[in-house]
């Protein structure tokens, strides 16, 4: 591929298809992992060009003809080969992750937002499905633990538009990364951030739903994460030996700070084995999404004593 004498951008690479084409061909040579929103690489490479040229995501495919400039094919081409020698997620790259249209910003001092739990939140509680709650009950407080970069506290206080949020996480880097992210939505009479371990800084508050989705990787499969997954904080990945170190503390908990009415629903990703086994009288019910399945929990106020 012949290099254009003005920058070193290829000649053939004029439009964002040209680009994203390209993308993809490097990061499939390259053996990239994926993970961090998009499973494949041309996903990865829409997103990475689309970011770059600063391009919505939803309208990527309608400017895949568009021309491109010489500094903006400069910025793009900078990005792919970032992509393929850091191994660094494209998120961390751009900082931004969208989890359903909304932007959050995102850097290395909090993992990059992927929970299923956001896509649940209108689906199990809106008044239009049954929900879990109790008949009649209405989510008016809500407690996001283990928050990160605060997507799913502020997915929770855009669901829930009559609720207040508590958001706790143990990292100060990361809820300084949460907090941008609650200022640049607007949302800072709403979302409250607290730093500390679990349910400590909220003491005796109860809640009508608790969300979380702690760190859940066992030692196993921290053996075999990507090296993208290695650019990631392992405060919020690794689990200990079975990958429930956090969980099964925020199951024994998690009673005690549940309003009567209410309900905690956990992403576990793989350890729902090793969690029913340590909980064996427990009655989880398990919420599949379009992607996962068994990986999401739901226990009640009730279940949990």
């Amino acid at each position: 591929m012949a290099d254009n004498d003005d920058g070193g951008a290829p000649d053939e690479l004029v439009t964002i298809l040209d680009l994203v084409r390209y993308a993809s061909s490097r990061f499939v040579e390259a053996g990239l992992g994926f993970g961090h929103g998009t499973d494949n690489p041309v996903d990865e490479a829409v997103f990475l060009v689309g970011e770059a040229l600063r391009v919505p995501p939803d309208r990527v495919e309608a400017f895949m003809p568009a021309r491109t400039t010489l500094a903006e094919r400069r910025r793009v081409l900078e990005l792919i080969d970032a992509r393929v020698l850091t191994r660094k997620p494209a998120a961390y790259l751009v900082h931004r992750a969208y989890m359903h249209g909304v932007p959050f910003y995102v850097d290395e001092r909090v993992i990059v937002p992927r929970s299923y739990i956001g896509e649940l939140l209108d689906e199990l509680f809106s008044e239009e499905s049954e929900g879990f709650l109790k008949e009649g009950g209405r989510v008016r407080r809500v407690l996001d633990l283990c928050t990160g970069s605060g997507c799913l506290a502020i997915l929770a206080a855009m669901a829930f538009p009559d609720a207040t949020v508590d958001a706790v996480d143990i990292s100060g880097p990361a809820l300084d990364v949460a907090r941008k992210n609650v200022t640049d939505l607007g949302l800072e009479d709403r979302v409250s951030l607290f730093e500390g371990d679990l349910f400590d800084p909220v003491r005796s508050a109860r809640y009508d739903l608790i969300l979380a989705n702690p760190p859940y990787v066992d030692a196993a499969g921290m053996k075999t994460l990507p090296a993208e997954f290695h650019h990631e904080p392992s405060l919020a990945l690794a689990a200990g030996k079975d990958g429930l170190d956090v969980v099964s503390r925020i199951v024994r908990e998690a009673g005690a700070h549940l309003a009567a009415e209410g309900g905690l629903l956990c992403e576990i990703g793989r350890c729902r084995p090793a969690l029913e086994q340590m909980f064996a009288d427990t009655g989880f019910v398990w919420v599949d999404t379009a992607e996962s399945s068994g990986e999401v929990f739901w226990l009640s106020a009730e279940a949990l004593g």
